[in-house]
């Protein structure tokens, strides 16, 4: 009984590894992941800040100026417009780069898999670290840009780590999830990339949701995006604590759903090898 409860134990220390025993290599992976993306451009790591400043330019323009998108708490025309927008797609973009990413991780890391005595179980950790950290440098362009064009910024924009971080949680399990479906099924890489545009559309990124019909805010609401948007709005551009119960309770759901994927990897794991 002794030895199955030890044997438990290391199973399930297995799903925070990457932040203990392996935190080392977790680490050295997210950097690789960061540097590799921009290995051989002109302007290097200032891409991903760059980046940024490219997308809400275009998208400012498109919905800002040419369809005269309006929010409810501002009228004073397309640059309140363009950072709240701008909040909604740094939420959006950090957990489209994880989905997009996961259905994939285990395939393109086959060498891991089939030859080295790899803990597989923390590439989706390094998978989000990445793309934490691309995140915190839209957050920097946000601060800079929020403060040009709007002349304040609120010390609560302080808070928005701790707003995302039951998104992060959120990431890790569909990341083990995903990446698990993944291996056996490819075409789920296929499909990632719908899912992230849906929702983005069907999310608080682009309308307030108090603005719809009543018949379709249960679909916005239901989008696991909307209400991390909705709070990081909160803390960085109207200066309000987030909702900290509506935090904790989304935490519990994100910690549910990570073990439910990491459950789900442990099992499917075995065959890896096989179907590779």
């Amino acid at each position: 009984m002794k030895a199955e409860a030890g044997r438990n134990a290391v199973h399930w220390g297995q799903m925070v590894s990457a932040l203990t025993v392996h935190r080392s290599l977790s680490l050295e992976l997210s950097k690789r992941d960061v540097l590799g993306r921009y290995r051989g451009a002109t302007f290097g790591l200032l891409w991903s800040l760059i980046s940024p400043f490219l997308t809400l330019s275009i998208y400012t323009f498109a919905f800002g100026s040419i369809l005269k998108s309006r929010w409810p708490q501002t009228s004073d025309g397309s640059a309140s417009f363009a950072m709240i927008l701008f909040v909604g797609l740094i939420v959006h973009g950090f957990f489209a780069e994880c989905l997009s990413r996961s259905a994939t991780l285990i395939t393109n890391n086959v060498n891991y898999v089939k030859r080295v005595i790899f803990p597989l179980e923390i590439l989706p950790w390094s998978m989000v670290a990445a793309a934490a950290f691309h995140t915190l440098m839209n957050m920097a362009v946000f601060v800079f840009l929020h403060y040009l064009l709007d002349g304040r910024i609120s010390g609560l924009v302080l808070l928005f780590p701790v707003v995302i971080t039951p998104l992060i949680l959120l990431a890790i399990g569909i990341g083990w999830i995903f990446a698990a479906l993944g291996v056996y099924f490819r075409d789920v890489s296929q499909v990632t990339g719908v899912i992230s545009t849906a929702m983005f559309f069907l999310s608080s990124a682009m309308v307030p949701v108090s603005a719809l019909p009543a018949a379709y805010q249960p679909i916005f609401r239901a989008n696991p995006l909307t209400f991390i948007i909705d709070q990081a709005r909160e803390v960085a551009l109207w200066g309000h604590f987030p909702d900290w119960l509506g935090l904790a309770q989304y935490s519990l759901v994100s910690v549910l759903v990570m073990v439910i994927g990491f459950v789900m990897f442990q099992v499917t794991r075995r065959g890896f090898a096989d179907v590779l």
